[in-house]
């Protein structure tokens, strides 16, 4: 049910409509109704949050890629009134800082010691390993027993290998920074839980770049420890902390992406045959961008804090103020994508915002596009018959995690 739209102009603190806000029942898929209807009505308005705080929500897609390239947009956590997400997520994101958190001088230093492992170049000589990772699943997959939860079974497991390869990391250990990653990035977690999970996987980390430092391999964790914490650069810990941003990010949002993705194409029988009939890569790559569009995983708005006064479709907002971009209805925003509710794999989405924009733009980013291609271009043709072994109404989503997803997909082919 939408909430009443507040008045933007004589901003009254009462009656604010809470935010994050809930998703209609029967449209899983799509932003929550009161985030469309402000965008239409009051594109720039306040929300509250649960510290009673009152940010400003931006929820159309020009004034959120303006907003996340001015450099009077701070994404420094530590600031007064900067909208945390949940009281966890505050305890987790100031007791280890990670640079997606800082402003830059520090923030573009930090991103530059990882920038070229995820180049676009680099990324694209990991494909036919990546490729490898996703046949010998699936051959798994088709000689195992059916149905089959298609998350554990697939969708977490691709990013993750790939990841753990890049890093550095045993995928052995998966099941313990997997059941921690869990833990972090859902919203109903205790902060003191979170803080646990949070420190176990740093400590870990820590331990495995005492390792890298003492018997280096051909990997990232162990270029970085060579070359940033070997001369005064970063300490040991340091790394840790990049290291468990870069290994929880890496598999947390594809391995959503992939299952939700999935769901959705089995909803859209249409736009599945196209992918399950094409072996042409601009088409899947079409696909995945549409996807990222459609769906926008990232659920909670891109949280900033202004630096200086900035008006923003004719809204002042003050210096020290909170704001929010909501990027899930940015990407709804028929201004930019004409009728943006129908999943449409021929649409041209690239220029949608669920990597952000700006210099916060997702580091990753050609890596997820690379797994999301090979998982999408390789899964329906292999099983073409792939199908749901549950009822749709049945299938868990994730309207308490940081990032959207379904808990489980049953499957059979």
């Amino acid at each position: 049910m939408a909430h009443p739209l507040p008045d933007i102009k004589d901003e009254p603190r009462t009656g604010l409509p809470p935010y994050p806000m809930p998703r209609a029942d029967r449209c899983p898929f799509d932003p929550p109704p009161t985030l469309r209807q402000l965008q239409a009505e009051a594109p720039v308005s306040r929300v509250r949050l649960w510290d009673g705080s009152t940010p400003w929500l931006v929820t159309r897609y020009h004034d959120q890629r303006a907003l996340l390239a001015d450099p009077r947009v701070s994404a420094d956590v530590m600031r007064d009134n900067y909208p945390h997400v949940t009281p966890s997520f505050k305890a987790r994101r100031t007791d280890a800082k990670t640079f997606i958190s800082m402003d830059d001088p520090e923030h573009a230093r930090l991103r530059r010691m990882v920038t070229g492992p995820f180049a676009i170049k680099r990324v694209e000589a990991m494909r036919p390993a990546v490729q490898r990772v996703v046949d010998d699943l699936l051959d798994e997959m088709a000689a195992g027993p059916r149905p089959v939860d298609l998350v554990q079974a697939f969708a977490l497991p691709v990013p993750s290998m790939v990841i753990c390869t890049l890093l550095g990391v045993p995928y052995a250990d998966h099941d313990f920074f997997q059941r921690n990653s869990r833990l972090l990035i859902n919203r109903d977690t205790p902060a003191d839980a979170v803080l646990d999970a949070q420190h176990q996987l740093i400590d870990y980390l820590d331990d495995l770049v005492g390792a890298k430092l003492a018997d280096p391999d051909d990997d990232l964790l162990s270029r970085l420890a060579a070359e940033q914490v070997s001369t005064g650069e970063l300490t040991r810990r340091e790394l840790a902390v990049m290291g468990f941003l870069l290994l929880v990010a890496g598999h947390e949002t594809t391995a959503n992406m992939i299952a939700l993705g999935t769901l959705a194409l089995l909803q859209n029988p249409d736009q599945l045959a196209v992918l399950r009939e094409t072996d042409d890569p601009k088409v899947v790559a079409g696909a995945v961008e549409e996807l990222l569009r459609y769906l926008h995983i990232t659920h909670s708005g891109r949280r900033r804090v202004a630096l200086e006064d900035i008006e923003i479709a004719g809204q002042a907002i003050r210096a020290g103020e909170g704001i929010i971009l909501a990027n899930d209805i940015g990407n709804r925003d028929e201004d930019v994508f004409p009728d943006p509710d129908r999943l449409d794999i021929g649409r041209d989405a690239r220029r949608h915002v669920a990597f952000g924009f700006g210099p916060h733009q997702c580091l990753g980013q050609p890596l997820a596009r690379v797994e999301l291609q090979v998982a999408y271009g390789t899964l329906y043709r292999r099983l073409p018959g792939l199908r749901l072994a549950t009822d749709f109404e049945r299938i868990p989503f994730k309207h308490d995690g940081l990032v959207y997803g379904v808990y489980e997909l049953p499957v059979t082919w």
